[in-house]
């Protein structure tokens, strides 16, 4: 691996071999999302708790200060939005160029396997990790599935993300699901977790990822289950403990609730 590559790589998933993503990329394709309406103010409190940021680059100037950023991971795909037709119609929105000279550590693509736009996103990735590979740029393809949520098993979960290893991907950012080491197993490449099913309770977010890590993930890339949540900085914080302390379920509740009761800095 070039020594550049190899770099930024260093720079997202840590010494531990685990990772904290925190994407606020959501507006690209949702709006103002709720809790994200002004994003600088979203991320002040809880950036310093994260390995890295997944940002689009009109909130990355316009919201991150350039001598406090964390690691950057850039959004580079888009061009369809929630009241269009298809979310799967995606394009590249960046070049590689924007991403150099941005100084980001990575890029990040959705990918749409099984949608009628396959194929375009699908080829939107091989050509990203080109120009990635030329440059030193590592490239995480998000396996997205729009608007069509009961595709979210690990059959179909782990058929996407060894579609993106095998297309030059470093690391690839999947849902967590049921029987996840058959996702993990079967990608040769870093895996990173979404979201899970809805829950209810954080307890329930603190199982999935802990079932995730032990199951083969490197960390998490989780946006809305930290800053929606009433005690965001709280959130973070246990879920942190997750990845990188090995904590327990029980144990990332308690440091929750004797963060955010003040019990704990």
């Amino acid at each position: 691996m070039e020594w550049g590559m190899a770099n930024r790589l260093s720079k997202l998933i840590q010494a531990d071999g685990r990772c904290l993503f925190l994407p606020i990329d959501h507006g690209y394709f949702q709006g103002p999302t709720r809790k994200l309406e002004q994003p600088r103010k979203t991320l002040e409190p809880i950036v310093e708790y994260a390995d890295a940021v997944f940002i689009t680059r009109g909130v990355l100037r316009s919201s991150v200060d350039p001598d406090k950023s964390k690691p950057i991971i850039l959004r580079v795909s888009g061009g369809t939005s929630v009241i269009g037709k298809d979310l799967a119609n995606e394009g590249i929105t960046t070049s590689m160029e924007e991403a150099i000279r941005l100084n980001v550590c990575a890029v990040g693509i959705s990918v749409f396997v099984g949608s009628e736009y396959e194929k375009e996103s699908l080829l939107n990735l091989a050509k990203l990790v080109d120009e990635g590979e030329k440059y030193g740029i590592p490239v995480m393809a998000v396996t997205a599935v729009g608007k069509e949520l009961e595709k979210r098993d690990a059959r179909y979960l782990g058929l996407c993300s060894r579609i993106a290893a095998e297309l030059g991907a470093r690391v690839v950012k999947t849902y967590w699901c049921e029987n996840f080491e058959k996702v993990t197993g079967g990608c040769p490449v870093p895996v990173v977790m979404a979201g899970g099913p809805k829950v209810e309770t954080n307890l329930e977010v603190f199982e999935f990822v802990h079932d995730g890590i032990q199951k083969g993930a490197v960390g998490v890339n989780l946006g809305r289950n930290i800053w929606q949540s009433e005690h965001p900085v709280a959130m973070i914080k246990a879920l942190r403990a997750v990845i990188h302390e090995n904590a327990s379920p029980a144990e990332a509740q308690d440091i929750y609730d004797s963060t955010k009761d003040g019990k704990r800095g």
